[in-house]
């Protein structure tokens, strides 16, 4: 397996959601549990992070907007100022003590906004609760499906008409029908088992494989299109979160990590337990999709 060209040493709990901004030549993401927003301008190396008013989950460019994103955060979706720290919020179906919150997101080929919850107190919310919403490209938020346990692994074929998602618990990678036109998703079925660690986020590259980062298992995977997992990158901690491409080329790859849940004998072995990890790769991603500026 592919070891890592750069360790960046943020130390983040729960490092996560990473979206590469072309226009702006810069990687933005998340560390949920600290409530922070993170901005890394490869070329130069400056950093720049602040604070978020819930935990960010996930986020999504907009067209025309570089100020302003859209999160979602625990509680639901909202446009997040990255100037001002303000927050419109859309729609927050999580709002109150409901025992879950949003998590992984990604945009799809056509500009909606895919996120889905993760039960977090099974005793409150009760198993298997979680959700799959969108954002659509009117700005409407609407529930997709349900019977889930953790939200994740959401990307899009390089056509936009596959899209992937992982219910970590049950340690499997889905595929769905996407109508690009309604953005109703059909033909729900098995992508890939994954039979050490958990599936977390994920990303396709420019020939359709989709790259999943597999937490507890200190990898991040590469499936062809059939489901067949044909490579790895080797991540020197245990939980890798997610991956991005970026760079000029886009032929860099971006992957965070975790150091949350992990004890004190654990974190002694692995020392770069939610770092950001970089790789120089001969394979190209993809430019990542904006939502339309209606907000």
């Amino acid at each position: 397996m592919r070891a890592p060209d750069q360790i960046l040493p943020y130390a983040n709990l729960l490092g996560e959601g990473p979206v590469w901004d072309s226009a702006r030549g810069r990687l933005l993401w998340t560390d949920i549990q600290a409530r922070r927003l993170y901005s890394l301008d490869p070329a130069t190396g400056a950093t720049r992070s602040m604070e978020t008013p819930e935990r960010l989950g996930a986020l999504a460019l907009i067209n025309s907007a570089p100020d302003r994103v859209l999160a979602a955060f625990e509680t639901g979706f909202g446009v997040f100022d990255l100037e001002h720290g303000a927050v419109h919020w859309l729609h927050q179906p999580e709002i109150g003590r409901t025992g879950r919150r949003f998590n992984d997101g990604r945009v799809d080929r056509q500009g909606r906004f895919w996120a889905g919850t993760m039960v977090e107190e099974e005793a409150l919310a009760g198993p298997n609760t979680a959700q799959l919403w969108r954002v659509g490209l009117d700005g409407r938020v609407s529930a997709h499906r349900s019977g889930i346990g953790i939200s994740n692994g959401i990307c899009f074929s390089p056509d936009g008409r596959i899209l992937y998602f992982a219910d970590s618990p049950r340690q499997i990678i889905l595929a769905f029908d996407l109508d690009i036109e309604t953005g109703d998703i059909s033909g729900e079925r098995l992508f890939a088992e994954v039979a050490q660690g958990y599936p977390d986020g994920a990303t396709v590259d420019a020939e359709g494989c989709v790259w999943s980062a597999c937490w507890g298992a200190g990898r991040v995977v590469r499936y062809a299109p059939d489901g067949r997992a044909i490579g790895a990158l080797a991540v020197p901690a245990s939980q890798p979160t997610s991956i991005a491409f970026g760079g000029p080329d886009l032929t860099t790859a971006f992957v965070t990590s975790a150091r949350d849940e992990l004890d004190a004998t654990a974190l002694a072995g692995q020392p770069h337990a939610g770092d950001l990890f970089v790789f120089d790769l001969d394979i190209q991603g993809l430019p990542e999709p904006q939502c339309p500026d209606i907000f």
